[in-house]
């Protein structure tokens, strides 16, 4: 049994109630809707048309329950969110030593566009930071610019269930302006952490920053997470269950920059965030949670997305080192006549669930980037 198991006082598991996350989430998004704090990214001219009042939450467990409110299917660039599933493809390519050689795995707490690289070992900090994203990027397999990029398309499709596509305007918008993106690269290839196809390598990573998608496919990326890289909607294995530990694990140390230790702190759960104000949050073995609001604070995190996670933590005890007792009490303060109930499988009937409203009472949810920047 595990902290964020939730178990009553006789040890049962109480799953969270859809119904009752379904309210939590409405009751969040009302709160915070009016919330007019942080300006969304205008050094891209299309982030700089951003509704700041674009918001959404979605939620997708392991069983695959659906949970959304809000701005939900509104389309947006995932920008450095795609970092977290390019380095997976990495390490399936390459294998964790190889990629360790390349990129570290060190927290840093300079800022996510910061030209610098580790001092000995003249790796970039981390996968999570632009130029360990560019090194990162530039491991991705293929005999040219075309194969590479198919690959990575492929890779994004298992993830989210569904085709998407490349944004063109901000993949253009992005390669004009990556000054510093550039200056990043040319130091690495210095140092012999890329090679000389570093042009290349620039416009896979531009590329992968313009992924379109939406708040909800960021929810089923991160409940692939969740289950262990199998996507909870379709079955199909996102990534090998082998590497996820490394991806959380770096998600948790470095996926907020330099907001990684409060955030370890106060929400406790591996995240990344991205400068177009997406979130993506992973409960593992239990469910993935998205936020989207572009309006970012002075880290270039999403001001609505940082509120709503620490509120989500806090109510249902989700912080990796809470205690039974704690997530006791939030089960029982949310849900004071919830009969209980056993937690389901992870994995048990992934192709059942379905798309959550208040009228479902009886379904149970078993588990679970400055804007100064040149780019994200």
């Amino acid at each position: 049994m595990t902290c964020n198991s939730l178990p009553n006082s006789d040890g049962v598991l109480l799953p969270i109630q859809p119904a009752i996350l379904q309210d939590t989430l409405d009751e969040l998004h009302a709160r915070y809707q009016s919330l007019k704090t942080g300006t969304p990214a205008n050094y891209i001219p299309e982030l700089a048309k951003m509704d700041p009042d674009w918001f959404s939450i979605c939620i997708v467990t392991v069983t695959g329950e659906q949970v959304d409110v809000g701005d939900a299917q509104q389309l947006f660039t995932i920008q450095s969110i795609s970092k977290v599933f390019v380095y997976g493809l990495a390490l399936e390519d390459h294998g964790r030593e190889r990629v360790l050689s390349k990129v570290g795995v060190e927290p840093t707490g300079d800022a996510f566009n910061a030209i610098v690289l580790d001092e000995r070992s003249k790796r970039p900090y981390n996968p999570m930071v632009n130029a360990g994203a560019i090194a990162t990027t530039s491991l991705i397999k293929g005999k040219g610019p075309t194969e590479r990029l198919n690959r990575m398309m492929e890779m994004f499709e298992r993830y989210i269930g569904h085709e998407s596509f490349i944004d063109m305007p901000t993949f253009m918008s992005e390669r004009t302006t990556g000054h510093r993106n550039r200056a990043m690269a040319h130091l690495m290839y210095n140092f012999g952490m890329i090679d000389e196809k570093l042009d290349e390598a620039l416009d896979l990573y531009f590329q992968q920053c313009s992924l379109m998608v939406n708040c909800h496919d960021l929810a089923v990326m991160a409940a692939t997470l969740a289950n262990r890289g199998k996507n909870p909607l379709t079955g199909v294995q996102a990534v090998s269950p082998g590497y996820v530990r490394d991806i959380l694990s770096v998600m948790y140390t470095c996926g907020m920059y330099n907001f990684a230790g409060e955030w370890a702190y106060t929400v406790g759960l591996p995240a990344k965030s991205g400068v177009s104000g997406g979130l993506i949050v992973v409960v593992p073995n239990r469910m993935g949670i998205a936020v989207f609001s572009p309006p970012l604070d002075e880290r270039g995190n999403s001001v609505r997305g940082v509120q709503v996670c620490e509120e989500l933590s806090q109510r249902f005890g989700l912080h990796l080192f809470d205690c039974s007792s704690q997530s006791e009490a939030a089960v029982s303060q949310h849900s004071p006549n919830a009969e209980p109930q056993l937690d389901q499988s992870p994995n048990q009937n992934s192709e059942s669930g379905g798309r959550v409203g208040k009228d479902h009472e009886t379904s149970s949810l078993s588990g679970q980037e400055s804007q100064s920047s040149p780019t994200p």
